[in-house]
């Protein structure tokens, strides 16, 4: 195995351990409690990032993207955590999931209008296609009921607005921080952040944690895990495997995570659901594969321009 194709293997094992992640994060909540649990498991991640990704002195980040890229981290990860914890079951926790995987057509969207990302017009469908699949998973039985939906969105709005939320908030991490970075990695730091926030809010909210048993301090260390390792992985596979390839399978994360989750949590996931989560799945692709043929013209365009130029200059 060359050494290209060991780190490709090794960024789809972070696809793996992502898509465990909905799963992991419902139980952690129900045996530890929504807070503290989510607490135990950045806290347990950012150890482990420590270990296999231990960041530069903080002198060498920049300080904008220090302070607004872990601000918007932190943000994200509460929203997400907390959207899965505070599901009235494990369907909706599910459901919050899937919202939450809407992030990439919205930062496909974001990058065109704040980056000026060449796009084709297949990200008018692409988009389309994202949301009709997430009011598709909210409709429940029923499918693409607006009734329905509002209904159901009514019955828990707290999950389901946190993890819209999470949403714009992520993508516009994804959007803006590229440029801020400078090249600098700041995911270590950021995790701690979280946990700090997150025990902060554990301790200040009088909260407490649930009896601890083996079958949580399991679930407990396989959600810290998937976490810490799953982002040091992609990072990994991102630096020095077959990028294409991750990120083709990187879109699959919602229905593999969903596929999971139903087993780990014993839920019932109708057909409608699945038809949701193909068309978000499908919806993402798209506004990806927009983007590309977007760069492809825009290569073109000015490799033509580049020649008329060159063919001008012989002439003069």
């Amino acid at each position: 195995m060359n050494q290209s194709t060991r780190y490709t293997a090794i960024g789809l094992c972070a696809v793996l351990l992502w898509s465990l992640l909905v799963g992991l994060l419902r139980v952690v909540a129900d045996e530890w409690g929504v807070v503290g649990g989510a607490a135990l498991v950045y806290t347990v991640a950012s150890a482990l990032l420590w270990v296999i990704a231990r960041p530069p002195a903080l002198t060498q980040f920049p300080r904008r993207y220090l302070v607004v890229g872990c601000a918007l981290f932190v943000c994200y990860e509460l929203c997400l955590s907390l959207s899965i914890g505070y599901a009235n079951n494990s369907r909706e926790a599910i459901e919050a999931g899937m919202i939450n995987y809407l992030w990439p057509a919205v930062t496909m969207v974001m990058a065109v209008i704040f980056n000026k990302q060449r796009a084709s017009l297949l990200m008018l469908p692409g988009i389309g296609l994202a949301l009709l699949g997430v009011f598709q998973v909210l409709g429940g039985d029923h499918g693409l009921s607006i009734t329905t939906l509002f209904a159901h969105l009514q019955s828990n709005p707290t999950s389901y607005l946190l993890a819209l939320a999470g949403v714009f908030i992520w993508s516009t991490y994804c959007t803006i921080t590229v440029r801020m970075s400078g090249g600098a990695n700041g995911i270590t730091l950021f995790f701690s952040a979280t946990a700090i926030v997150l025990w902060a809010g554990f301790l200040l909210g009088n909260s407490s944690f649930n009896a601890v048993t083996l079958h949580g301090i399991g679930y407990l260390l396989a959600a810290g895990a998937a976490l810490g390792l799953g982002y040091g992985a992609w990072n990994l596979g991102m630096l020095r495997g077959n990028i294409t390839l991750l990120a083709g399978a990187s879109y699959f994360i919602p229905v593999i995570s969903a596929l999971l989750a139903a087993i780990m949590l014993s839920a019932s996931l109708t057909a409608a659901f699945w038809q949701g989560a193909g068309l978000v799945v499908l919806g993402s692709i798209l506004c990806w594969v927009s983007t590309r043929q977007g760069q492809r013209r825009m290569a073109k365009r000015h490799s033509s321009e580049e020649s008329i130029a060159a063919y001008s200059e012989e002439k003069q």
